[in-house]
């Protein structure tokens, strides 16, 4: 039996998107966005100096297809990713009408999203008082601070100390649809946090809202205020079956690292690991190690996005990509034959771009395990197919099998 490992590196777009057009980022739509050929412009003319210097260095991601998969996909230059590709590779494009999270990594696992995700007005107050009162009943308070599109690092700083003086819990929202609800671990409490979100993601879920986010964070107004790594997605499950049943259905058991529990709601899901993105790496190199034939492992790095992509710092992109260069090349070392490994994203995020949203960009295939050569255009349906194939499992979805 094979055993197949499909690793998304959250917001790593190579640009293209044929309706980039219809996205935006405040005013500006996302045609000419690229993820990674706008970081490795920026590195080869030296503005990417901070914690790194020199021209853009990822030889084990460029040797498997990821400079040519930016050429084809946006004919754009990407300096030093210009490596003869070993691995199968290509290209991808999305169908389902958003540039989130969910709505990548549903169609990446065979189900382009049904429906319009909801979003919430920039103008004003972001929830309407049904939403407020629904929130602050459930949170046991008079109301809710911040009810605002907002960063989460910003807000955090500005209503800090005022949500530990009231008590109130800070809800925000981004271009996503997302309702975040921000709290102090010690002052709010952890688990409190988890239970109102939980709680309100019900109500959410029907107003098609694709995630209640918790975020919760520590610190003191004198000190200053961080975010940690508790934070939990509440998202809405997919309505139909997935990769991740499919191959639950066929005997496979699925191992989940990273987001990955939180994206699908734990759908089709034996086991998950979570973590910083070193430590989720590591759990990587376990699972190549460890799994069983027949089985799954489904991997989510969070960090290009979270930490460097909304916050449009492109050193720390590309510090790391870097990193994520030179760990992938050792849990690749570790494939048995017959393993299939798929490196791909879920949607960009131009650290070059304006605004703070993500973009709208194709996003690499990047294939070890199965030959060498081109898969030219796909569709992210496509990416489960190909998995469901390698597993010799029934495909569910649209998607059909770009491997040889």
């Amino acid at each position: 039996m094979a055993r197949a490992f499909l690793v998304v590196m959250d917001s790593v777009g190579i640009g293209g998107a044929p309706d980039a057009g219809r996205y935006f980022n405040k005013d500006l739509p996302d045609l000419g966005a690229n993820t990674v050929a706008h970081i490795a412009q920026a590195c080869a003319e030296g503005r990417a100096e901070e914690g790194r210097s020199g021209p853009l260095r990822l030889p084990t991601l460029d040797a498997l297809g990821l400079g040519a998969a930016v050429q084809l996909a946006s004919n754009q230059p990407a300096p030093g990713l210009d490596a003869k590709p070993t691995g199968l590779w290509g290209a991808a494009s999305e169908v389902s009408a958003g540039k989130d999270t969910p709505s990548g990594h549903w169609e990446l696992a065979g189900l382009p999203v049904p429906w319009d995700w909801s979003y919430f007005s920039e103008d004003g107050a972001a929830f309407d008082k049904e939403l407020v009162a629904h929130v602050a009943e459930a949170a046991g308070t008079t109301g809710i601070l911040g009810n605002c599109h907002a960063s989460g690092t910003t807000i955090i700083a500005d209503l800090g100390a005022e949500h530990m003086k009231t008590g109130l819990p800070i809800c925000y929202t981004s271009a996503d649809s997302v309702f975040q609800i921000a709290a102090h671990e010690e002052c709010f409490g952890l688990e409190r946090l988890l239970k109102l979100c939980a709680d309100v993601a019900p109500y959410l879920h029907a107003r098609k809202v694709g995630r209640v986010i918790a975020r919760p964070f520590v610190g003191t107004p004198e000190e200053g205020f961080s975010r940690t790594t508790n934070r939990r997605d509440f998202a809405i499950r997919p309505p139909a079956p997935i990769l991740t049943d499919w191959v639950r259905a066929s005997g496979g058991r699925v191992h989940g690292i990273g987001k990955i529990g939180d994206i699908f709601s734990m759908q089709g899901i034996d086991t998950l690991e979570k973590g910083s993105d070193a430590a989720l790496m590591e759990h990587l190199s376990e699972a190549v190690q460890q799994a069983e034939e027949g089985s799954l492992t489904f991997a989510n790095f969070v960090e290009f996005d979270s930490l460097y992509g909304h916050r449009r710092d492109i050193s720390g992109y590309a510090r790391a990509l870097e990193w994520f260069d030179r760990e992938i090349a050792r849990v690749l070392d570790q494939l048995r034959d017959g393993d299939l490994m798929i490196l791909t994203a879920d949607h960009g995020n131009d650290p070059s771009w304006p605004g703070t949203d993500h973009t709208r960009e194709q996003v690499p295939v990047l294939v070890a395990g199965a030959g060498t050569g081109t898969i030219g255009a796909v569709q992210f349906a496509d990416v489960a197919a190909s998995v469901a194939a390698h597993l010799d499992v029934p495909s569910q979805g649209p998607g059909r099998s770009f491997l040889p």
